[in-house]
């Protein structure tokens, strides 16, 4: 087969020398065949340090998937099952209420008429909110008032203080991403009977040769973790221009232990470590789960007419959800052709990866600037690479 992603590497150095990114690595998997690896700009802009396929990046909500997996080989192992209530493990979802529409006060609730699922944690429909995203929200400003996202806390800790906040709507009434898979983690943890790092360590990142990736950089490695930049113009996501983000999201960040295992957005990893973990979802590859589960994982799990959406933005068409990622029902223009069935994540500083079971190809994109999950670039990055592996439909 031919490939030619000369087109990846024009657009992606445009988005470096606009100043969009300082640098971004491309990786494109057919099977298990590496058929495109490319570095464009800089690790480092104001030292000149080019960006190198061994650099480290804050992975974010690229964790989501990894975690799932874990949830995954414990329901294998007949340690849980997907429509098993996830309180009978985790006290702390016992009981739960939730906000009545309109609500104008925490203390409007009325009580859930279901338990919490491990597929609705799996899936973000839980009725579990983030304190993230969804600003101005009653939930936004109780889960910040209490600090749910504290890095310097324990799975347990934001457990218990998860505990007396109400949900948003009734478990399985509609989709809101969500610290939910922060909650798997600590699931694991209880499950399992080990914490969470040592879980992932020997159950997913040994047998899959994922030397790079944990929840804070070793100081032999420090020199290798690519700088972080927001946009000169938050509001602008096109607008010329990078800020240096030395502090974000506090001073020390992913240098150093934390108590906070985060499931949902903990990880550093590699290019190296990112494409270890997608070969192990196409075929023939390395794997630590059952090809049924693999399955499962990639098809959506939403209910018909459901799909997913975010504050600010709206919905997003023709996407459903699966155990850990985004499904592709329809492509929009916004997707490349033939990408039906395709499953994909990433995370707020910009690394992505995708999926697509049709094709047996995956691709990997690496950067790191602030809010830039879902950003032109990653979309260009996909349409020309499904064209340089030659699928138009």
């Amino acid at each position: 087969m031919q490939y030619d992603f000369g087109e990846v590497n024009s657009a992606m150095q445009k988005y470096v020398d606009r100043q969009i990114i300082a640098g971004v690595s491309t990786a494109v998997l057919h099977g298990q065949e590496l058929v495109h690896l490319h570095c464009n700009g800089w690790a480092d802009r104001e030292h000149q340090i080019a960006l190198r396929d061994d650099h480290l990046f804050r992975i974010y909500s690229n964790t989501k998937l990894i975690t799932s997996m874990a949830v995954m080989q414990l329901i294998e192992q007949g340690k849980l099952a997907l429509d098993d209530p996830a309180d009978y493990w985790l006290p702390q979802l016992r009981n739960r209420r939730v906000l009545r529409p309109g609500a104008t006060s925490l203390e409007d609730t009325e009580p859930a008429q279901s338990a919490i699922t491990v597929r609705q944690l799996l899936n973000h429909t839980s009725g579990l909110s983030y304190g993230l995203l969804d600003h101005g929200s009653l939930l936004y400003k109780a889960y910040n008032e209490v600090r749910i996202l504290n890095a310097f806390t324990t799975l347990e800790d934001m457990m218990n203080l998860l505990q007396p906040l109400p949900l948003s709507f009734h478990p399985g009434q509609s989709w809101q991403y969500s610290i939910a898979t922060d909650v798997l983690a600590r699931l694991v943890e209880v499950v399992s009977g080990k914490r969470f790092d040592q879980y992932l360590q020997l159950n997913i990142f040994n047998p899959l040769g994922m030397d790079d990736t944990g929840f804070f950089v070793p100081e032999a490695k420090h020199d290798r973790l690519a700088a972080y930049y927001g946009g000169s113009d938050p509001q602008n996501i096109l607008q010329r221009g990078l800020r240096r983000l030395d502090k974000s999201p506090y001073p020390g960040a992913f240098l150093q232990p934390v108590a906070r295992l985060s499931g949902g957005g903990g990880l550093v990893s590699s290019m190296h470590d990112m494409l270890a973990l997608m070969r192990s979802f196409l075929s023939g590859g390395e794997t630590v789960l059952k090809p049924e589960s693999i399955t499962l994982m990639m098809q959506n799990h939403l209910p018909a007419g459901q799909g997913i959406s975010f504050p600010g933005v709206g919905d997003v068409p023709n996407k459903g959800f699966g155990l850990g990622g985004a499904v592709t029902l329809y492509p929009t223009e916004s997707d490349p052709p033939g990408s039906q069935d395709e499953f994909e994540w990433g995370g707020i500083a910009g690394t992505h990866w995708w999926i697509s079971p049709r094709h047996n190809l995956a691709g990997v994109l690496m950067t790191q600037r602030l809010m830039s999950f879902w950003h032109p670039f990653s979309f260009d990055f996909k349409r020309l690479a499904y064209r340089g592996a030659g699928i138009q439909r």
